[in-house]
C-alpha cells in the first residue's frame, strides 16, 4: 500500500533533488548521471521504453534504493504508489485508509485534547492549543477523510472499509491506494504508471487532482493524454547521443519538438561520423592497391626508382591506416523510426462492407457500414461490449449470427489483433520471412512489393535474429505490425494498436495512418489517440437494454 515518510510536511520548503546520480546493473548504466529538481509547484513526467530505468529512477527519489554515485536530498514527505501490488495484504480498506491519514487524524485528536485543556484552564494550554491548530493547518487535516473518501467514490474503489484487501482485484486494490494518497496531502507524490486500472471517469479525476494539488507529482507513463494534461516538464530515459537522460520544459509539446530536433543533430552527426570513416577505409583501400600493383614504374626504370617509389607508398598505407584507426565513430546508431509503407488503393470501390451483423451474446447489433479507399471508422465502448468480436467478424476469423461481411476478391486485409499469437520458440526474422514466402506463394503480392524487415524501421537486425521469447512486449508489438504492413493490406483492422509501443512510436504510427490510402478499422481506449482522430467517423458500441448497438 501507501508508502510516505514520517516526517511533518514542508509545504513550500520541500524539494527533491537528485544530483549526478547513476545506477548500475553488472556493467549497464541504468541511470548515467542524472540531475533533477522537484519543487512543490514540479508536475515531472519520466518516460522510456521498458527497461529504460523509469521505476528506478523513482525508486531512487523514493529512497528504497540507494544509487552507485550521487546523491539525493528530500526535504518533506512522499506518498509513493508503485505500479506492482502485493495480493497477500490482510488489512481491510479502513486500515488502509486509516494509516494512510494517520499523522492528520493524529493532528485532529491532539488539537481536541488541547482544547480540552484549554477549556479547563490548564497552564500553557493556550501555547499547546496554538501548536496544534497550526499543525493540523500544515497538514491539511480538517477533510482529510474525506477527501480519501471521494477519492474512492471517484475511481469506482472498494469503499466498503471492512473488505480485506486480499479479497479485491489487483485494479480493485490500485485504486483504493490511489484513493488513500491522493486524500493524504503529502509534499510530493511518486505514481507508476497509475492510468492502468482506471476507466474514463477515473482518468478525468486522476488527471485533476494532479494538476490542481499543492504539492509536487513525478509520474512515470506512457500515457500520452497524461502528459498532455498534467506534464509540465518531461525526462526521456530512451537512448540518447551521449547516453545522458533529456529533460524537456513545455509539456508534451516541448518533449516532441526537443525530440525531433535531437534527433535530427544526432542523425546528422552519425552520418557526417559514418561517411568520414568510409572516406578513410575507401582511401587506405586504394592506398593498399597501388602497393599491391599500381606503384610498378614503367619497364627499364631503374631499381633505386622502384624502391624509393615503394617506401613511399607504404608510408602512404601506414599514415592511412593510422588515420583509420584513430577516427572512432563515437555517436551510437540513431533510434529507429518507423517507415510506413505505401500502401495500394482501389478506388471507387467498396473496400469492406458490414451488413447487418451481430453476434450473440458478445456483439448487441445490427451493425452496418460501407468502407471505400481512404475511409476511417473508430469503434469504441466500454470493455465487454464487443469491440475485439467484431473486428474479428470483419477480419472473417469469427462468424456473425447475423448479416454478413464482404470485401471484393483480391483486396487484401491486414488485422492487428490486441493479443499477439507469435511462436515464441521462433526467431522474429524466421517468422517473418516465412510470412512473406506464403504471401508471395499464394499470389496475394508480387515480388515488386514484397517489404524487407528492416526496411519497417520496427526491428535492428540484432533484435530480429532472436526468438520471439526473448524480445520485450514492445518488440513483440512491433514484429506483429510489421506482419500486418508485409501483406500490403488495402484495409487495416487495428484492436489497441498503441499497446505496448513506446510513445514515439505511437506518435509515428498515429500521422502515418493519418496519411495511408488503405481503409482503417480501429478501436482504442487510447485517450490521446482518440483525440488525434475525433475527425474520424465512429461507431459507438453500447450495452443497451434493447440490445442494440448505435453507430
Amino acid at each position: 500500500m501507501p508508502t510516505s515518510t514520517n516526517h511533518r510536511p514542508a509545504r513550500e520548503s520541500a524539494q527533491l533533488i537528485v544530483s549526478d546520480v547513476s545506477v548500475m546493473r553488472g556493467a549497464t548504466a541504468v541511470l548515467n548521471h542524472v540531475d533533477l529538481t522537484v519543487t512543490p509547484t514540479s508536475r515531472i513526467a519520466i518516460v522510456g521504453e521498458n527497461g529504460r530505468g523509469k521505476s528506478t529512477l523513482l525508486h531512487v527519489l523514493d529512497g528504497t534504493l540507494t544509487p552507485d554515485s550521487g546523491t539525493v536530498q528530500r526535504i518533506g514527505t512522499l506518498g509513493v504508489a508503485e505500479q506492482e501490488m502485493s495480493a497477500s495484504d490482510d488489512r481491510t480498506v479502513g486500515q488502509a485508509v486509516a494509516e494512510a491519514i494517520a499523522e492528520p487524524l493524529a493532528a485532529l485528536a491532539s488539537l481536541d485534547t488541547a482544547a480540552l485543556a484549554l477549556s479547563d484552564g490548564s497552564a500553557g494550554a493556550a501555547e499547546r492549543y496554538a501548536t496544534a491548530i497550526e499543525h493540523v493547518e500544515v497538514l491539511d487535516a480538517w477533510d482529510a477523510e474525506r477527501r480519501v473518501q471521494i477519492a474512492l467514490e471517484a475511481l469506482e474503489a472498494e469503499t466498503d472499509s471492512t473488505r480485506l484487501l486480499s479479497e479485491l482485484s489487483v485494479g480493485q486494490r490500485y485504486r483504493v491506494r490511489l484513493a488513500c494518497l491522493l486524500g493524504a496531502g503529502d509534499d510530493f507524490l511518486l505514481l507508476d504508471e497509475p492510468t492502468n486500472h482506471l476507466d474514463r471517469s477515473g482518468l478525468e479525476f486522476l488527471t485533476a487532482q494532479l494538476r490542481g494539488r499543492r504539492g509536487g507529482v513525478v509520474v512515470v507513463t506512457h500515457d500520452r493524454a497524461l502528459l498532455l494534461d498534467v506534464a509540465e516538464t518531461i525526462v526521456d530515459l530512451d537512448p540518447s547521443p551521449d547516453d545522458r537522460v533529456r529533460v524537456y520544459g513545455s509539456g508534451y509539446a516541448g518533449y516532441r519538438e526537443g525530440r525531433l530536433a535531437e534527433r535530427q543533430r544526432w542523425e546528422q552527426e552519425y552520418d557526417r561520423q559514418q561517411a568520414e570513416h568510409a572516406r578513410l577505409k575507401e582511401s587506405l583501400s586504394s592506398a593498399q592497391n597501388r602497393l599491391v600493383s599500381g606503384w610498378r614504374p614503367e619497364k627499364g626504370t631503374n631499381k633505386h626508382g622502384r624502391a624509393t617509389r615503394a617506401g613511399g607508398l607504404v608510408q602512404s598505407v601506414h599514415r592511412r591506416q593510422e588515420q583509420l584507426d584513430a577516427h572512432a565513430v563515437t555517436v551510437p546508431e540513431p533510434p529507429q523510426q518507423l517507415r510506413f509503407p505505401e500502401l495500394p488503393t482501389r478506388t471507387g470501390a467498396v473496400l469492406l462492407r458490414a451488413d447487418r451483423v451481430s453476434v450473440a451474446a458478445r456483439v448487441a447489433g445490427p451493425i452496418s457500414f460501407s468502407l471505400s479507399h481512404r475511409g476511417r471508422l473508430a469503434v469504441t465502448g466500454p470493455n465487454g461490449v464487443g469491440k475485439s468480436t467484431l473486428l474479428g467478424v470483419l477480419a472473417g476469423q469469427l462468424q456473425p449470427d447475423t448479416g454478413s461481411v464482404s470485401m471484393p476478391q483480391g483486396a487484401r486485409l491486414g488485422f492487428l489483433r490486441q493479443e499477439t499469437t507469435l511462436p515464441l520458440h521462433r526467431r522474429a526474422s524466421e517468422v517473418y520471412a516465412t510470412h512473406v514466402d506464403a504471401l508471395l506463394a499464394a499470389g496475394t503480392i508480387q515480388g515488386s512489393e514484397a517489404i524487407g524487415l528492416s526496411q519497417l524501421g520496427l526491428l535492428r537486425a540484432r533484435e530480429s535474429s532472436k526468438r520471439i521469447g526473448e524480445l520485450s512486449m514492445g518488440q513483440q508489438r512491433r514484429l506483429d505490425l510489421a506482419l500486418v504492413l508485409a501483406t500490403k493490406p488495402h484495409v487495416i483492422l487495428l484492436d489497441e494498436p498503441t499497446n505496448h509501443l513506446s510513445i514515439a512510436l505511437v506518435d509515428e504510427l498515429t500521422d502515418a495512418l493519418g496519411a495511408t490510402q488503405a481503409a482503417v478499422v480501429l478501436s482504442t481506449h487510447d485517450r490521446q489517440l482518440l483525440r488525434d482522430i475525433d475527425d474520424w467517423p465512429p461507431l459507438q458500441l453500447t450495452a443497451t437494454a434493447d440490445g442494440e448497438a448505435s453507430a
